[in-house]
């Protein structure tokens, strides 16, 4: 047969739909998909899960900080967090939807779960799962019409502070644009023309299939959860197989990666990086960068947008040795079609990953001066608890003999690097904090009974370890502990607090709960979970919480993240900032007559900056895109917009390799080479680039030649303090005056 007659022979092109017609077959699609819908049984609670909903909901009442009984108001919370949990960014209910469970449920939930009924949760759940599939189906057919992106239309990705559409109409427009969105989001991160709509139905399959197996148990973890955070966004309810998740994180030896997430808006979102871990280690995962797809080794990707987050971290953890690569739309990027390709090879996670380690600086100074600065860097606060042992893993004993090979190094002054510290053992932030300082209180303490408890130092043989001029680096990833030494360093006077805006500002101390204790003996066979409540709070010396307040540093240094949401205040329901009467403590006044001097020498220095010029213009750029939200889905512009990126980052690799600044001699510090006599007492870091065999994105998303600025600038602050000590405008630890 010729060509011509094949081609005479093919059956007519069914003809491309207009975007109107799509709209207009997307609303009829939406409103007969009740009956399209194949069958599928509801899911049912068992008896034994209503007993937990009970048990948790009297528990929250009687024990969490805040006694909050469950009442009309807090039903309203509860059903707004339930909502949010499978819908956050309010694209798949419409208002008549969350109306109706207003209307039914919004002030009765409290009520409801002392009965031991659980109907609201599954019915909510029933309906999400309803309109998942009409959305799924709504998405099938636009991408079956002619998508242009030449029109000048926007849309804002992240709706969750945004009203659910009013209709379904309002509705079927809403999902033309965000499927529009997501095309070219494929289109603009590269992927084949054949795989782009491919790749978006995939998408929606895929979450569909996953909320489908949803069992019962998936359902009360996500409403007792939602309960959980009505009461504060860190306390949380733990269904079994959830339970045993967060138990394998809590060990002290894991393999993976090292990363905390959290499920919003259909993504995995990083929250933190396990000190120690291999994500922390690599220093490229960042918190609030989302997880777009999974990849075991040089294997293709699975995309992970909607994926159920147990089922993510399976992909995520692995055997030892094994690489998993994560592609990811990086939190501080103003192109919201970027991502970035990070391979990490997987391995076991130990105490002694989060060991103290430090370094010594040599920083040249203008008058001649060769300061040698020692840096301590702590990524958390680590014990041994379970050891009696005088020997026993300490953060305290650590740091004393890193503090101690400093000293004998000839050390002007000391860093003492927070940036990475989320926390740990308070008993040893109590603990170090007495390496700095004279006896005294460190941190107080109020339960749930509104008691209140003062935290002394405990007697140390050595007393004050180190009494020399002090910088306490941090960021607002410090959190928790690492707050609680550094908000005591400041109150004491004793050292300078340099970093961003803030701390993170968790001022809250949370205990586990094992639910088995509390079931009826004839239901003893189910497993009924855990429950992570808040019961403590912090507050400093001088009176004020550390919770949603954080610590405010004595010299600021800019960050892109000073205007992301990053820290407690930005979670919802969290626990308000308050005070309680300060408590009398030393007031070693060291750093009162020099703060001026040196934060006036900091500033003119990050104004000099090139490298803080740098994140001045990114915290420009990304204040004005949030200021807007919206994106737009016109190509000729988004991709000028990238070609902007991308040439502004070749501009400062080329700017930053024409300056050919020195870099400061750096010497490591280990415990190993202290303790090990056949080790080396110090050895110099390297920073040799090798081979990682990574493809060009991946070697694209680390930039060697960008300098860590904020330990660059801790370090001269500490230098400026050392010299105006040589000098005579400051004396040693001077005697310690009592300040009520």
């Amino acid at each position: 047969m010729s060509t011509s007659a094949t081609r005479h022979h093919r059956p007519p092109r069914r003809p491309r739909r207009t975007a109107a017609a799509i709209r207009a077959a997307a609303l009829l699609l939406v409103l007969a998909a009740a009956w399209v819908l194949p069958a599928r049984a509801a899911l049912e609670p068992p008896p034994a899960a209503q007993v937990v909903a009970q048990l948790v909901a009297r528990i929250f009442e009687q024990t969490h900080y805040n006694h909050r009984p469950i009442d009309a108001a807090l039903s309203q919370q509860w059903l707004r967090e339930y909502l949010d949990y499978f819908d956050y960014g309010h694209l798949f209910f419409t208002k008549p939807d969350t109306d109706e469970f207003t209307a039914r449920y919004g002030e009765r939930l409290g009520d409801l779960v002392k009965d031991g009924n659980l109907a609201p949760a599954y019915e909510v759940f029933d309906r999400f799962l309803k309109r998942v599939a009409e959305r799924e189906a709504t998405v099938k057919l636009i991408t079956t019409s002619t998508i242009t992106f030449t029109e000048d239309e926007r849309l804002t990705a992240d709706r969750h502070e945004l009203p659910w559409p009013a209709d379904e109409k309002e509705a079927a427009e809403l999902w033309r644009l965000r499927v529009k969105f997501e095309i070219l989001q494929e289109r603009l991160a590269g992927t084949k023309p054949a795989e782009q709509v491919k790749t978006v139905v995939t998408r929606y399959e895929r979450m569909l299939r996953s909320f489908k197996e949803f069992d019962a148990s998936d359902v009360l973890q996500a409403y007792l959860g939602a309960l959980a955070h009505a009461y504060d966004p860190h306390s949380d309810y733990m269904a079994a197989p959830q339970a045993e998740n967060f138990n394998i994180s809590m060990k002290l030896s894991l393999v993976g990666i090292g990363a905390v997430l959290r499920s919003e808006d259909g993504y995995a979102k990083i929250v933190s990086m396990v000190p120690g871990g291999p994500a922390a280690k690599d220093g490229r995962l960042k918190p609030n960068d989302k997880i777009e797809a999974v990849g075991q080794g040089a294997e293709p990707f699975i995309d992970a947008v909607s994926m159920k987050l147990d089922r993510l971290v399976q992909l995520i953890r692995g055997d030892k040795g094994t690489t998993v690569r994560l592609r990811v739309i990086p939190a501080e990027s103003a192109d919201a079609s970027k991502r970035v390709v990070i391979a990490l090879v997987r391995d076991e996670i130990k105490l002694t990953d989060q060991e103290a380690q430090a370094k010594i600086i040599t920083v040249p100074e203008a008058d001649g001066r060769r300061e040698r600065i020692g840096v301590i860097e702590l990524p958390s606060f680590y014990a041994d608890l379970k050891s009696a042992a005088g020997d026993s893993k300490s953060t305290t004993r650590d740091v004393q003999k890193l503090l101690a090979k400093l000293k004998s190094e000839r050390i002007g002054g000391l860093v003492l690097d927070l940036r990475r510290n989320g926390g740990g053992a308070l008993t040893e932030a109590v603990a170090l904090t007495r390496v700095f300082i004279p006896d005294g209180p460190v941190v107080q303490v109020k339960d749930t009974r509104g008691f209140l408890r003062v935290l002394h130092t405990p007697a140390l043989e050595s007393g004050i370890a180190y009494a020399g001029p002090m910088v306490v680096l941090t960021s607002h990833a410090s959190a928790s502990a690492s707050e609680i030494l550094a908000a005591a360093l400041q109150d004491y006077g004793r050292a300078v607090i340099a970093g961003n805006k803030s701390t993170f500002g968790k001022g809250t101390v949370q205990s586990v709960v094992d639910l088995d204790q509390y079931m009826p003996s004839a239901l003893r066979a189910y497993k009924p979970g855990s429950l992570k409540l808040t019961i403590q709070k912090f507050y400093r010396v001088s009176g004020g919480s550390t919770q949603n307040r954080g610590v405010i540093p004595d010299i600021r240094l800019p960050a892109v993240a000073d205007a992301m949401d990053v820290t407690e205040t930005s979670l919802k329901n969290a626990l308000p900032y308050d005070e309680v009467e300060p408590t009398s403590h030393p007031k070693l006044e060291l750093t009162a007559p020099l703060l001026a001097q040196l934060d006036q020498a900091a500033q003119e220095r990050i104004t000099a900056s090139p490298e803080f010029g740098y994140i001045r213009e990114d915290l420009e750029r990304f204040k004005k895109q949030q200021a807007d939200k919206s994106i737009s889905l016109n190509e000729a512009k988004r991709l000028a917009e990238k070609k902007a990126d991308e040439d502004r980052t070749k501009q400062r690799k080329a700017e930053r390799a024409a300056r050919k600044a020195p870099k400061p001699r750096e010497i490591s510090i280990t415990l190993e080479s202290i303790d090990n006599p056949s080790a080396p007492a110090v050895k110099p870091s390297t920073a040799a680039k090798t081979g990682t065999g990574l493809d060009d994105e991946e070697e694209e998303s680390k930039d060697p030649s960008a300098p860590d600025v904020y330990l660059d600038e801790a370090v001269r602050i500490v230098s400026d303090w050392a010299a105006l000590s040589e000098r005579g405008h400051a004396a040693s630890l001077p005697r310690a005056v009592t300040t009520p």
